[in-house]
C-alpha cells in the first residue's frame, strides 16, 4: 500500500513540476527555461532537500516511463503526414543522416581520448547521439559504463534543445528538414520534441533521422572502438 500511495504522489508531483515548467517558459521563453531542464532541476532539488532516495521517487517515475515507448510510437503519424515530403528528400536525408551519425560517434571518441580518458569512458561516449536503450545496448556490447551513457545521452538531448535554435540562427538554416536532420541525429528523442515545435515536417524528419541514426550507430561506435583499441 505504501509503495502504491508514493507512486501516486511522486507521480502528480511530476507533473505538476512539469506544467509550472511550461508555464513559466510561455512567460519566458529561453533555452535555460525548458520544461525537460526546469522539472528535472526541480524534482532533483526536492529529492535532494527532502532526503528521499531516487529509488522511492521510480515507485512514480516508472509509470511515466512506461509512457516512452507509446510516445516514440506515435512519433509515426507526423511521418505518415510528411512521407511525400520525406520521399522527396530521402537521398538528401539519408546522407545527412549517415554523415550525422559519423561525426556523433567520432568528435565524442576522439575528444575523450585526447582528453585521456580510459577506454570505458570512450566506450560510453561513443553512443551518445541515440536513444538511451540502443546507446545503453551498444555501451554493454562495448564495456563501457552504462552509467555514464545514460548521462552523456542526457547531456546530447538536452543540450540539444537548448542550443539548436541558436545555432540554426546562427547558422542561416532555415529549411525544415535541414532542421530535423541536425537536432534529430545529434539529440534523439528529446532533440525530436523540441523540432516539433517548428514545425511538423522538422519533427517528421526529427523522428526518421533518429530512428536511422540508431541502426548506423550500433554499427559504427563498435568499429571505431575495434579500429582504436
Amino acid at each position: 500500500m505504501v509503495p502504491y500511495l508514493y507512486g501516486i504522489g511522486f507521480l502528480i508531483l511530476t507533473v505538476f513540476f512539469y506544467f509550472i515548467s511550461k508555464k513559466l517558459y510561455s512567460i519566458i521563453p529561453s533555452p535555460f527555461t525548458l520544461p525537460i531542464i526546469i522539472t528535472s532541476l526541480s524534482i532533483i532539488i526536492f529529492l535532494y532537500l527532502f532526503d528521499i532516495p531516487y529509488s522511492v521517487y521510480m515507485y512514480g517515475g516508472q509509470w511515466i516511463n512506461h509512457f516512452l515507448g507509446p510516445l516514440v510510437v506515435a512519433l509515426a503519424l507526423p511521418l505518415y503526414r510528411q512521407r511525400y515530403l520525406i520521399k522527396k528528400y530521402a537521398l538528401v536525408i539519408f546522407t545527412g543522416i549517415l554523415t550525422g551519425s559519423f561525426i556523433g560517434v567520432l568528435s565524442g571518441v576522439l575528444l575523450t581520448l585526447s582528453l585521456g580518458f580510459g577506454e570505458s569512458v570512450i566506450a560510453a561516449v561513443a553512443p551518445k547521439s541515440v536513444t538511451t536503450p540502443v546507446a545503453l545496448s551498444i555501451t554493454d556490447a562495448t564495456g563501457g559504463s552504462m552509467s555514464l551513457a545514460a548521462i552523456f545521452v542526457m547531456i546530447a538531448g538536452i543540450s540539444g534543445a537548448m542550443f539548436a535554435p541558436m545555432m540554426w540562427r546562427a547558422g542561416r538554416v532555415n529549411h525544415p528538414v535541414a532542421k530535423g536532420l541536425g537536432i534529430g541525429t545529434a539529440s534523439h528523442a528529446i532533440g525530436t520534441a523540441k523540432a516539433l515545435e517548428d514545425s511538423e515536417l522538422a519533427g517528421a524528419v526529427s523522428a526518421l533521422s533518429m530512428t536511422i541514426s540508431a541502426v548506423l550507430v550500433s554499427l559504427i561506435a563498435p568499429l571505431v572502438l575495434k579500429i582504436l583499441f
